[in-house]
């Protein structure tokens, strides 16, 4: 079992290092993660300059690759042949904050395993609902242990190369998490506002702010689970016709 291992919040993120070293208790795993923070970059393919790729040292001295590309353009480049060998699979994270409902859209993390998926081999991200506001270090510990727990099972299970999953863990620790529960996409609440401010010679420009989104906790969704302590994996699918509306509008002449 090969396992790519990226994510969106560089290749020195700690959530990453935790992730890398539970990967390897399931399989050989190489890393390829961008080289500085994507968060909220969304799907990206960069087709218009190129792209290169180094080698670093993650915090516990083992080597990695990282590029100057986007989370979805590390798991290309490593699909479509930097990596001479097979991937089997791809695990993004840990994002440092919940990816929930609306957000898998924005999301680097999430979409760096939808480019798994595109590519042929599943993808599976991870996600910490960390406290807001938290100032002390992360523990990331809990987190990988329930990724590796995940991976472990699917492997054991056989491997869908469309399979593509969306994982996020509560901020607790092992003995306090309560399960897991497989859920839908829950409805995110953003709080966006537009800050206008003016540069030195007098010309605006603007900040995308506002609050910390929040969310809806409906039984059965993502946020749900995580508000009553549990693991959420919500099975995401690149389809994203609405069969609902496509059968009403397909019924009007046009």
């Amino acid at each position: 079992m090969h396992i790519l291992v990226t994510n969106d919040d560089g290749v020195t993120a700690p959530g990453l290092l935790a992730l890398v070293q539970e990967m390897r208790n399931v399989g050989q795993v190489s890393v390829l993660a961008p080289d500085h923070n994507w968060s909220a970059s969304g799907h990206v393919k960069t087709m218009h300059r190129p792209l290169r790729v180094w080698e670093t040292k993650l915090m516990d001295g083992t080597l990695a690759l990282t590029s100057d590309g986007a989370p979805s353009d590390c798991v290309a480049l490593a699909l479509l042949g930097y990596l001479s060998d097979k991937v089997d699979l791809v695990v993004s994270g840990i994002n440092p904050n919940a990816n929930i409902g609306h957000d898998v859209t924005y999301s680097g993390t999430v979409t760096a395993a939808m480019e798994a998926v595109i590519g042929g081999v599943a993808g599976i991200a991870i996600s910490l609902h960390s406290p807001e506001n938290h100032k002390d270090e992360l523990d990331y510990g809990p987190a990988a242990r329930i990724a590796k727990r995940i991976v472990e099972r699917l492997v054991s299970q056989g491997m869908n190369p469309q399979l593509l999953l969306n994982v996020n863990v509560p901020y607790l620790q092992d003995d306090q998490i309560k399960g897991i529960l497989t859920t839908r996409q829950g409805l995110r609440v953003y709080r966006d506002r537009l800050d206008e401010r003016l540069d030195p010679r007098g010309r605006p420009y603007y900040w995308i702010g506002g609050d910390a989104p929040t969310a809806v906790p409906d039984e059965g969704t993502d946020y749900g689970a995580l508000s009553r302590g549990f693991v959420s994996i919500t099975p995401l699918d690149l389809d994203l016709t609405d069969y609902r509306v496509l059968e009403v509008i397909g019924k009007q002449d046009w």
